[in-house]
C-alpha cells in the first residue's frame, strides 16, 4: 500500500521529490538551450523505434489493431523532417516483457533529437546534463550508489563495443560470423536460441559478460550494423554504426545515435528486422513505410538520445529496484483471502491437496448433513473457485482447485 508507505515515511517521500528534481533539472537544461518540448501518440499503428514486444489493443471503431507504444522515436523524427531544430518528450513507454529489478512493463523515457548534431556532440551534451542533475541532488557530482561512488562529472570513459567484448572476455568479435559467435557464447554457457542473428547474439554475449563491470560511467560506442535498425552508417568504419550506450553501475541509462536519414537505406534495414522476425525472434522492428516516406522529404543530419528516467532516479537516489521510484508500479494481483462457513471449512478438509476423491465417499463422512445442507455447501466452494467436480466414467470427482 504504496499510500501508507509515503504517510509514514518521509524518507521515502525524499525519493519521488528528488525524482521531480531530475525531470526538471533535464526539462530546464533543454529548454534553456531552445529546444521545444513535444508530445506524440502513445496509441500508434507500427510498433517501432525500439527492439522489444508491444502491448497490442484494438480500435472499434477504425476496426484496426493497435499497439501501446514502445518508443517514440519515429515521431519525434518526423517533427526534425518538419523543420523544427530540437525537439524531446518525457513520456510513458509500454514493454509487454519481463519484470525484475530494473524492468517495469510501463516506464517512463525521455527522448531528443537535434538537427544538425551528431553522437560526438550528443556525449558532452549528456555529460553536462548528468552533472548538472547530480549537483540539483546531492550538490556534487559525485553519487553514493550502494557499495560505489559514482562520479558524474565528465569526460567519461570510452570503449567500442567490440573493444569492450575483447577487454572482459578475451574474445574478438569483429570479424566473427554469426555461427563463430553462436559457437564461442555456447561455450560461455550463455543461451541462445535459432531465431538470433549476429547482432543479437552480439549483444547477448555483451549483456552476459560485460554490462556488471561497468560501474562508472562508460560509453559503449559503435556498434554492429545489425543491432542497429535507426542509426547511420559509421563515417570511417565499415560494419558499424555511429551510436553510444551509457553504462552507470552495470545498466544501461541512455542510447543516442547519429541517426539515419537515408530513405534507401532505412528502408533495407526494415526489410532485414522482417526476416529476423520471420525467424521468430517477435523483438524485431516492423516495417514503416510512412516514416521512410517522410526521410524522403528529407531529414538534416540529427543527433537522438533516449535516457530511462526511472534508472536515472534509481542512481541518484541510491535505490536498488525499480518499483522504488514509481509512485504505482506494476504488482501481481493481492489474492483476496475467502471466507468459509463452519460447513464449508468442514468439507473443504476432507478434500485432501493434490488428489481427487469420490463424492460419494466424501459425503458417507458427512451422514448427520441433510441433503440440502450438503448441496449449499458444495456450491458455496465450487462458486467460491475452491472445489471442483469432475465427471468421469468412475462417477463425479471432486478435488481443490
Amino acid at each position: 500500500m504504496r499510500y501508507v508507505d509515503l504517510t509514514v515515511n518521509p524518507d521515502y517521500k525524499q525519493i519521488f521529490i528528488n525524482r521531480s528534481k531530475v525531470i526538471n533539472t533535464m526539462r530546464n537544461y533543454f529548454d534553456n538551450q531552445g529546444w521545444m518540448e513535444v508530445e506524440t501518440p502513445i496509441l500508434q499503428a507500427v510498433h517501432g523505434g525500439a527492439a522489444a514486444r508491444p502491448f497490442a489493443t484494438h480500435h472499434n471503431t477504425l476496426d484496426m489493431p493497435l499497439f501501446l507504444r514502445i518508443a517514440n522515436e519515429l515521431y519525434l523524427k518526423r517533427l526534425i523532417v518538419a523543420g523544427f531544430d530540437g525537439v524531446y518528450e518525457f513520456g510513458k513507454m509500454f514493454r509487454n516483457e519481463g519484470m525484475d529489478r530494473t524492468h517495469n512493463p510501463e516506464f517512463t523515457a525521455m527522448e531528443i533529437y537535434v538537427a544538425y548534431k551528431d553522437y560526438i556532440w550528443m556525449m558532452a551534451m549528456v555529460e553536462e546534463c548528468l552533472e548538472k542533475i547530480a549537483n540539483a541532488i546531492h550538490g556534487q557530482p559525485v553519487v553514493k550508489v550502494g557499495e560505489n561512488e559514482i562520479n558524474f562529472a565528465g569526460p567519461y570513459e570510452k570503449l567500442t563495443m567490440y573493444e569492450s567484448i575483447e577487454k572482459y572476455t578475451g574474445i574478438n568479435v569483429s570479424a566473427m560470423s554469426e555461427a563463430e559467435i553462436a559457437d564461442e557464447c555456447k561455450k560461455l554457457g550463455i543461451e541462445i536460441d535459432d531465431s538470433m542473428g549476429r547482432g543479437k547474439l552480439i549483444d547477448e554475449l555483451f549483456s552476459e559478460k560485460v554490462e556488471a563491470n561497468l560501474i562508472q560511467p562508460t560509453y559503449i560506442t559503435d556498434y554492429p550494423l545489425e543491432m542497429t535498425p535507426l542509426a547511420k552508417k559509421h563515417r570511417s568504419k565499415d560494419g558499424l554504426v555511429e551510436r553510444f550506450e551509457l553504462f552507470v553501475n552495470g545498466k544501461e541509462i541512455a542510447n543516442a545515435y547519429s541517426e539515419l536519414n537515408d530513405p534507401i537505406d532505412q528502408k533495407e534495414r526494415f526489410e532485414e528486422q522482417l526476416k529476423l522476425a520471420a525467424r521468430g525472434d517477435d523483438e524485431a522492428m516492423a516495417m514503416d513505410d510512412d516514416f521512410v516516406r517522410a526521410l524522403e522529404y528529407g531529414m538534416p543530419p540529427t543527433s537522438g538520445l533516449g535516457i530511462g528516467i526511472d534508472r536515472l532516479v534509481m542512481l541518484m537516489t541510491n535505490q536498488s529496484t525499480i518499483q522504488e521510484v514509481l509512485f504505482f508500479p506494476q504488482m501481481r494481483p493481492e489474492k483476496k483471502k475467502i471466507e468459509l462457513t463452519a460447513e464449508e471449512t468442514e468439507l473443504f478438509a476432507l478434500v485432501k491437496e493434490d488428489e481427487q476423491s469420490l463424492l460419494t465417499d466424501i459425503k458417507a463422512k458427512l451422514t448427520d448433513w441433510s441433503n440440502k445442507k450438503w448441496d449449499t455447501t458444495l456450491k458455496g466452494l465450487t462458486g467460491k473457485g475452491i472445489l471442483k467436480v469432475a465427471k468421469t466414467d468412475d462417477g463425479l470427482f471432486l478435488s481443490r482447485k
